[in-house]
């Protein structure tokens, strides 16, 4: 009886798992005991804003909602910084799944870290979750059927701004690039999205990760006299590319525009509105759209003294859709918990009516959204306008177009 009010006071999701305790931990299919999930992150370098320590509490946040345990046995949260080397990553990641029995691994930003990463989870069958990678190859070239790339990719961050902004006429494009598969992505899927529209690529600069001067990069940009300057990298990058072209007057009213392609909140705020004001991105997550996702982005806050990311909502996201899907396939074994991912739709905070498709692309709605200025922000962290919602099926895409083997079914997903 006591057991019984305890739980019909708890969230739902909560009450799921205080539902399995009446199960046996013995009828559950567990392979050690316990279920362990490994944040692999940057906790100290360009995107440590973005993901980092954040996201290991917004892991840490699902887990406690789910009860701490699953099917009987503890869950446990382990991290680790990958130091933006994919041979660290990988190791890390070899390590874990081989002598600490790592379930999941999760986070996996930046991109060149995911698809390193991603290749260790499929040899050992284990499953990698990547709420932090955009790379469009996780879900084409080289998708694998122990990965999921949840919060976003690149097509679905780019295409329909860069069609947006060309239909109003800023129809002539210069990218600054990231020298890694992050920055191919973002700047190749703007510029197919651009030719579509009309427009046209006049020029790119590539620079290094972590570069620590952009003047020349951003000169070149603003010799080309395109309308556009499209800044295809992400973090730190992005937010010292905005402040030079600031500080030079090439983004003043009246001149070239900036498009962050992957921009953050996290880059707003360090930015500041009066710099970063007016600027156009899409985002799959904004914290004050609904009264949820509100709800739970105040929890965050508590803990961090930050607003979430999109990666480090998305890291809430997908590990508490792993929870629910190990709940209710009765086991931890990566095939079975897969394929109830798979086949549950996401409803949450996060999506809505999200859907983990054959290539392991989750796909949702996502947000066009335009930078306040100073004077509209009416609050601390009230930094977007939502200007519009790209449905599901327009923001990526289709699957019929990837060139992921699991896509046409020459591999079974989750085998």
């Amino acid at each position: 009886m006591f057991r019984q009010l305890a739980c019909s006071a708890m969230s739902a999701a909560v009450a799921m798992a205080c539902a399995s305790g009446s199960q046996a931990a013995s009828a559950a299919d567990i392979s050690d005991g316990v279920v362990k999930i490994g944040v692999l992150t940057d906790m100290s370098s360009i995107f440590s804003d973005i993901g980092g320590k954040g996201s290991v509490v917004a892991a840490q946040m699902a887990v406690d909602d789910f009860g701490g345990k699953v099917l009987g046995v503890p869950v446990k949260v382990i991290s680790a910084d990958h130091q933006n080397k994919t041979d660290v990553a990988a190791t890390v990641a070899r390590e874990w799944f081989d002598n600490q029995q790592v379930d999941m691994v999760q986070d996996l930003l930046p991109s060149s870290v995911a698809l390193a990463v991603s290749n260790v989870a499929k040899e050992k069958h284990r499953i990698a979750i990547a709420s932090g990678a955009g790379t469009t190859k996780l879900s084409n070239e080289a998708c694998s059927p122990y990965t999921i790339q949840y919060s976003y990719d690149t097509y679905a961050l780019t295409t329909s701004l860069v069609k947006a902004m060309a239909r109003a006429g800023d129809n002539s494009w210069y990218f600054l690039t990231v020298d890694y598969a992050l920055g191919a992505s973002l700047k190749n899927d703007s510029a197919a999205a651009l030719n579509a529209a009309g427009g046209k690529v006049i020029g790119e600069s590539k620079h290094p990760m972590h570069a620590a001067d952009l003047s020349s990069n951003l000169l070149q940009a603003q010799a080309s006299h395109a309308k556009v300057i499209g800044l295809a990298n992400a973090g730190a990058d992005t937010v010292n590319a905005i402040k030079t072209a600031r500080e030079f007057g090439i983004n003043a009213p009246g001149k070239q525009k900036i498009a962050g392609l992957q921009m953050f909140i996290s880059d707003v705020h360090s930015l500041g509105l009066k710099s970063a004001q007016g600027m156009m991105l899409t985002t799959p997550f904004y914290w004050d759209r609904t009264d949820a996702s509100r709800a739970w982005s105040q929890r965050f806050l508590a803990k961090t003294g930050r607003m979430p990311t999109f990666i480090q909502a998305g890291v809430y996201s997908s590990t508490l859709h792993y929870l629910k899907a190990v709940q209710a396939s009765n086991t931890d074994s990566s095939d079975a918990v897969l394929a109830q991912m798979r086949k549950t739709p996401v409803n949450d905070f996060f999506a809505t009516n999200g859907v983990i498709r054959a290539d392991g692309l989750m796909v949702h709605d996502m947000y066009i959204a335009e930078v306040k200025s100073p004077e509209q922000s009416k609050k601390p962290w009230d930094y977007y306008t939502i200007k519009q919602t790209i449905p599901a099926d327009e923001a990526y895409a289709p699957l019929s177009a990837s060139h992921c083997p699991l896509a046409s079914g020459k591999i079974v997903a989750g085998k």
